[in-house]
């Protein structure tokens, strides 16, 4: 976490209009720490005074404050009332009404799939302690003690090609280092399915529903194919975030290397730092990509920019297994925020209701959405 004076470079570039996104985040982040710790509340004046100074545009003079942790966190506070995110300086009353809206606060996901093995048996990996699992055609699978799943060639193998297929359900997230060495992270509600052994096969193929981070072990000879949804991507040897999700547009973020990206009516090359995203006529558009934001989750991070609550709350719903309910009409108004995927979801509840646009009940697993 930065401190008082990397905070204060930062308010820098905001007065000079170079802040990022990726910085805004860090400013509310140390701001809410700074706001969690800080046991005097801002006095209405201080709240006053300094927003005065953001509709006059004026700039954030940092020095002022003398890096004294509840000015500056003040100071942080209005820029992101400028970006629309009210941080709300609640009383003894309010903290009584939140606690009771978030008496059934739900847990987040955590480490676990189902491995589908080539003869159709179906294996619970959040069930089994690390060791190895089974052994197909000359492949051993086994589990490690982070929960990853890992696939290793023991001989040639005989006989066709076997695949299996690894699902996470919502709430559970999973690693996977298949034959090849290639490296998969599988976000919740998502399946791949992939061979046992790539030893016999020219390309090097895979089928992906949801979203994954591919780390894609290098090997020319052997182009790796992702297939979603009607789309296909060609590596030889990348990082790539996939989100393919049924119904949403396909998007897909690389870090590193390059990415051949085409369906059945369109195709394009993808440079390190961009993004492609499948319209729903079938083209494929190209722009700069945010690469922090597309890998947060496989960071073990929960972030969201500029984003609208129907989009933030299907990531709630799949990381944090639950369902939502509108009482409201949608709204166009956008969120930017991040909490830690450790974090129980009223934390992602808090964030969003502190634009005022939003407010949240939990009962259950159902999480009701009004006005």
């Amino acid at each position: 976490m930065m401190n008082a004076q990397k905070a204060g470079e930062l308010i820098e570039k905001y007065n000079n209009g170079t802040l990022s996104s990726h910085e805004k985040l860090r400013l509310e982040q140390w701001y809410n720490k700074e706001a969690a710790v800080e046991k005097n509340r801002l006095s209405q004046k201080e709240i006053t005074e300094l927003s005065a100074k953001l509709r006059a545009g004026l700039p954030l003079h940092y020095k002022k404050f003398s890096f004294r942790p509840r000015l500056m966190a003040a100071a942080v506070a209005v820029i992101i009332l400028g970006a629309g995110l009210f941080y709300k300086m609640k009383t003894s009353e309010s903290d009584l009404q939140e606690s009771s809206r978030y008496a059934n606060d739900v847990a987040p996901g955590k480490q676990g799939a189902t491995l589908t093995l080539a003869n159709g048996q179906k294996i619970l990996i959040s069930e089994l302690q690390s060791g190895t699992i089974a052994h197909q055609l000359g492949v051993k699978i086994s589990k490690n003690a982070d929960g990853q799943l890992i696939y290793e060639v023991t001989v040639a193998g005989s006989g066709g090609l076997e695949y299996n297929t690894l699902s996470t359900s919502r709430g559970e997230q999973i690693q996977v280092r298949l034959p090849d060495g290639s490296l998969v992270f599988l976000n919740a509600a998502s399946s791949l399915k992939y061979p046992t052994s790539f030893v016999k096969t020219a390309i090097r193929h895979v089928t992906l529903t949801g979203e994954a981070y591919f780390e894609i072990a290098k090997d020319k000879a052997h182009p790796f194919i992702v297939e979603s949804n009607g789309q296909q991507l060609e590596v030889l040897g990348t990082h790539f975030n996939v989100n393919a999700y049924l119904g949403e547009a396909i998007e897909t973020t690389l870090l590193e290397g390059s990415l051949k990206v085409s369906n059945v009516l369109d195709f394009k090359l993808i440079r390190p730092g961009e993004r492609s995203v499948a319209l729903d006529n079938g083209k494929i558009t190209v722009d700069k990509a945010d690469t922090q934001l597309a890998v947060a989750w496989k960071n073990n991070e929960f972030m969201f920019h500029e984003q609208n609550i129907e989009n933030i709350m299907k990531m709630v719903e799949r990381w944090y297994d639950v369902e939502i309910i509108y009482n409201m009409e949608k709204t166009t108004d956008t969120y930017t925020g991040s909490v830690s995927r450790f974090d129980r979801v009223s934390k992602v509840l808090q964030i969003l209701e502190q634009s005022g646009a939003a407010h949240f009940k939990i009962e259950g697993r159902k999480i009701y959405v009004s006005k």
